[in-house]
């Protein structure tokens, strides 16, 4: 139904049956479930939250300029282009994801917002590196607790010492964060503010695909 196009791949927010956040995933697997009616969007707009199945939302499509308060992805099919939602709500789920944070590079990287831990500056992936604090020569393991970005200067300067030893500081303390974290450097952009609402009272689980 849907022409390919890399708007298929924005993200969408998607909420159980009782409005709790429980998985990001793209606009194709969005519209697959609008059109099957086991899902509905979410539009977001003048602090109201409006509910459009398939056929409604894409009769307010077209009028883009009228209901377009925030800007959306489109996408175009045969007869015309539609809105991507931002947040569509599943009608007949209500589970939640188990209440957990995977412990990977991707997330730590967007935990410490692609920053070096030491020396503050930002640098492409490509001389980023992950730095364990206590270092693993002198028993410190991986954990949340125990690794940041580093860039590789810092980490080469380090080596296999502690800050200390090597009279270096962490500009942050490293903890484990309660939400995905690759959600809150996204919630920092006008174009995913509309989930902050949902996602202000439920800690955030599941990995972006």
């Amino acid at each position: 139904m849907l022409n390919a196009a890399s708007n298929l791949n924005a993200h969408v927010l998607v909420l159980n049956r009782q409005w709790m956040a429980i998985h990001v995933t793209n606009a194709r697997r969005a519209f697959s479930l609008l059109v099957r009616d086991l899902a509905e969007v979410i539009h977001v707009g003048d602090g109201s939250y409006l509910g459009h199945d398939f056929e409604s939302w894409a009769e307010l499509s077209l009028e883009r300029d009228a209901f377009e308060t925030h800007p959306h992805d489109w996408v175009r099919t045969v007869r015309m282009e539609l809105a991507v939602p931002k947040v569509i709500r599943l009608l007949e789920y209500d589970r939640m994801p188990r209440q957990d944070v995977k412990l990977n590079r991707r997330n730590i990287f967007a935990r410490d917002h692609n920053q070096c831990q030491y020396c503050g500056q930002r640098f492409p992936l490509s001389e980023m590196s992950i730095d364990h604090v206590h270092p693993r020569s002198q028993g410190g393991g991986s954990s949340w607790q125990n690794l940041v970005a580093a860039c590789t200067g810092c980490n080469a300067r380090k080596g296999g010492r502690t800050p200390q030893q090597a009279r270096m500081h962490l500009i942050r303390p490293p903890v484990k964060p309660k939400r995905n974290p690759v959600i809150s450097l996204r919630l920092g952009t006008d174009k995913y503010a509309c989930w902050q609402a949902f996602l202000d009272h439920a800690y955030w689980t599941v990995e972006l695909k």
